[in-house]
């Protein structure tokens, strides 16, 4: 075992939901997971993106300048480069297994443009809700160099570990109120078992990226790439592979319970807050 779970209750797969093809910003190409009629949202998450292509008319355009209110955005690159900037004066630079975690808050007008004209750009953009009573802290960045994001190779299974704990190891993302969970897992051999606890309380998905892997202990339940499953409750999740080798994203976070209303890049918990967001995005207040 990767951890002390014998006493644990597994999770298992509550339901699976596929991709819908989309684009966004000037048109980039995505597969859009969480976020769209099947699966509008799992609290505290509200997207979960991926984009991949090696095809630069997919990505070139990228996502020039917008604004953001009321939660957090976090960039995930798997291969490419894609620079950053905003309002504020803020610049940075995404390369292959960087990662972004952005606070939006009170409003931040940012851009996530290329670096690249051709080759492969793949990689996730993932919502993350805050609280009402964080929706309008300041904005900050965490810009995490891939070296600063620690790996723990466990019975065939690599785990980069960018928010939250695996194995005694913590990521480097600080961020308190959802209490994330985020970990990219590689199995790397046909027989690799990934386990894993997580809080009882916390809604969790695994998403499927490469390859397939079966999910749960007693009646696992296979997804193959480009699927989501939603997890059910419980304190442990256990994964084996399903071939040769598989990849997934497990993420997991607290849910805030509140009530969401949201329109395009701007998330609050009213219709009124909403309409004062974008009354003070008009008159240059983000």
């Amino acid at each position: 075992m990767l951890q002390d779970t014998n006493r644990a209750t597994d999770r298992s797969v509550a339901r699976v939901v596929e991709g819908i093809g989309t684009s966004d910003g000037a048109g980039v190409a995505l597969t859009r997971i969480i976020g769209q009629p099947a699966l509008p949202d799992l609290d505290p998450f509200l997207l979960l993106d991926e984009f991949r292509s090696d095809d630069a008319s997919d990505y070139i355009a990228g996502f020039p300048e917008h604004p953001h209110r009321g939660f957090e955005t976090v960039t995930y690159m798997l291969a490419g480069r894609m620079r950053h900037g905003d309002n504020k004066g803020n610049s940075g630079l995404l390369t292959a297994h960087s990662v972004q975690w952005m606070t939006a808050g009170s409003g931040i007008v940012h851009s996530e443009m290329p670096e690249q004209e051709e080759g492969l750009m793949w990689g996730f953009q993932l919502w993350v809700n805050l609280p009402a009573k964080n929706k309008m802290t300041a904005p900050r960045y965490q810009d995490i160099a891939p070296e600063r994001i620690p790996e723990v190779e466990r019975y065939g299974a690599r785990v980069r570990v960018i928010a939250g704990r695996f194995d005694g190891v913590a990521g480097p993302v600080a961020t308190a109120d959802t209490e994330p969970t985020y970990l990219d897992v590689e199995l790397t051999s046909p027989d690799a078992t990934f386990e894993t606890a997580l809080p009882a309380t916390h809604n969790a998905f695994v998403y499927a990226y490469d390859g397939s892997v079966a999910i749960g202990s007693t009646q696992p339940r296979v997804i193959a790439r480009g699927e989501l499953a939603v997890l059910s409750p419980g304190e442990r999740v256990v994964a084996r592979t399903q071939g040769e080798k598989a990849a997934f994203i497990l993420a997991a976070g607290r849910p805030l319970g509140e009530p969401i209303a949201r329109y395009g890049p701007i998330v609050m918990n009213t219709q009124a807050e909403l309409r004062s967001a974008f009354e003070d995005l008009r008159t240059g207040r983000f």
